[in-house]
């Protein structure tokens, strides 16, 4: 298999675990129909930022963790499913005092990259990946190991600005027709928290 086709193969795989509606999603989604394109959008740059580090951890880590007792994977997994609950009750709260905005102020924004960030730092989902896709695709056959991953780390991030930047300004325009109707904008939110707990009990009977 060439370089190419083993990029082109990454990408559709890539795309299919990004386009899953998932916790990333959840939260993008949850942000540009409480806050507006800006804070979907900062949301979507905290998850990008995530999706960088995820490269690296798969360029360096995803050995060392493959050799990790189960334990310690389990350990991951549940701090995952945790900081999901937590957020997730966050939007049940939060939805139910929504006022109507004219924007997200900077405090907001960078709250929303930050829990964006830590939300995809904290996928179960992403790491399931990494060490089921990463070993297939990063290979010494293809040259060095560390512009494979760099090359993939674009890969990642162009794809998740693409889908999850999409769905920021959607959800934002959606947002300017409901923002007269604030009760269906708390069911929203209180909707996207209950998903997130959702996944997180899905997550630690797994």
């Amino acid at each position: 298999m060439t370089y190419s086709t083993n990029l082109w193969l990454f990408l559709t795989l890539l795309f299919g675990i990004v386009i899953v509606p998932g916790m990333d999603m959840l939260f993008v989604l949850a942000n540009a129909l409480t806050g507006g394109r800006r804070a979907g959008l900062a949301a979507t740059a905290g998850i990008m930022a995530g999706g960088a580090a995820h490269t690296v951890f798969g360029a360096v880590g995803v050995g060392l963790m493959s050799t990790m007792p189960p334990q310690v994977v389990a350990a991951l997994l549940y701090a995952g499913a945790a900081y999901m609950t937590w957020i997730g009750m966050t939007l049940l709260r939060r939805s139910i005092t929504i006022e109507t905005v004219t924007g997200a102020s900077a405090a907001s924004l960078w709250v929303a990259f930050r829990q964006g960030a830590l939300t995809c730092l904290l996928n179960p989902k992403a790491y399931m990946f990494i060490l089921a896709v990463y070993p297939q695709f990063l290979l010494p056959a293809y040259g060095p190991i560390s512009l494979q991953a760099l090359i993939m780390g674009a890969m990642t991030v162009l794809m998740q600005f693409m889908v999850y930047g999409g769905l920021a300004v959607a959800a934002g325009r959606a947002r300017d027709l409901l923002v007269a109707h604030p009760r269906a904008i708390g069911l929203i939110g209180r909707g996207a928290g209950a998903l997130f707990i959702v996944l997180a009990a899905a997550t630690m009977v797994r």
